[in-house]
């Protein structure tokens, strides 16, 4: 069948290991130096593997794969013990996976004799609130069993009034296209431009995005996660530096731990250009506050 699955590119792995103990399906582990993905049947393809990996190396393709299996998974995850079980059943919980998760809970009721903890706790722990989640900057991973940047959240917009004003807001934008695939970074309107590197996500989730990044410089947005091919945007932010001569880039990421893959991205391209160019990193949170602000 075609599914989603985790693929590892085995040149940016360093075999640190770190994306193993959090892939709690027990589809990863560490041969000849590399995470290699060792079960199509239990890779759920959810990803929550991927804010761990330092490197970047982990993404999600959609390939010919064996079915996942939520009995198979369970009844080898038992024998690791009660709190990996308990970050997998979090796991599936958090991604909204409630048939995959009624398998797993069909799976402990009929087998609770030959289980390491009681059926209560599993009741406790699925109506528990969700734990907050933190990052370790350093390292683009997440303290907890899920990647917070697939965790479902809900919350108020503090302080937002719509403006009563019967004209539109302009747009600051000053060129297209502006997905990194997209562009020519040969287009003489980047020539000798400030250049702003954003996230996708970061457009939606800080109000004044136009007027606060946009006005002014030319804008390339692209998803470390999401997208594919993403080498071919350290070949084009190289190009802009060397050729287009760009001023300055100003990259505008979010909180979340996979988005570090673009800010890995852009410090190889300065790494990789001849000419040096100062580079300035914003980070926004969910709730479009500015977390921090920094040349790097």
């Amino acid at each position: 069948m075609i599914r989603e699955i985790v693929k590892i590119d085995e040149e940016l792995c360093n075999g640190c290991g770190q994306c193993v103990p959090n892939c709690h399906e027990g589809a990863l582990q560490i041969i000849d130096g590399k995470a290699r993905l060792v079960s199509e049947l239990m890779c759920d393809g959810l990803g929550a593997c991927i804010g761990h990996c330092p490197e970047g190396a982990i993404t999600i393709e959609k390939r010919e794969a064996d079915a996942y299996d939520e009995v198979a998974t369970i009844s080898q995850m038992i024998k690791s013990g009660k709190n990996t079980v308990f970050a997998h059943l979090k796991h599936l919980q958090y991604h909204n996976e409630t048939g995959y998760l009624n398998e797993a809970l069909t799976f402990i009721r009929a087998n609770r004799d030959a289980i390491p903890f009681e059926i209560s706790e599993v009741h406790e722990l699925l109506h528990s609130p969700k734990p907050a989640t933190t990052t370790n900057e350093g390292t683009g991973s997440c303290s907890t069993g899920s990647c917070p940047g697939t965790a479902s959240l809900a919350f108020t917009a503090a302080g937002f009034t719509l403006a009563t004003s019967s004209k539109n807001i302009p747009s600051a934008l000053s060129h297209w296209p502006v997905q990194m695939h997209l562009i020519n970074p040969s287009a003489s309107y980047f020539h000798g431009a400030d250049f702003l590197v954003a996230a996708d996500c970061a457009g939606y989730t800080y109000g004044n995005f136009h007027n606060d990044f946009i006005k002014d410089r030319k804008v390339i947005i692209g998803c470390p996660k999401l997208d594919h091919g993403t080498d071919s945007y350290i070949q084009k932010l190289v190009q802009l530096i060397d050729h287009s001569k760009v001023n300055t880039i100003t990259l505008v990421i979010m909180e979340v731990p996979c988005c570090r893959g673009l800010s890995r991205m852009v410090q190889t391209a300065t790494e990789m250009a001849s000419r040096k160019v100062p580079v300035k990193e914003i980070m926004i949170s969910i709730k479009g506050e500015i977390l921090s602000e920094e040349w790097v």
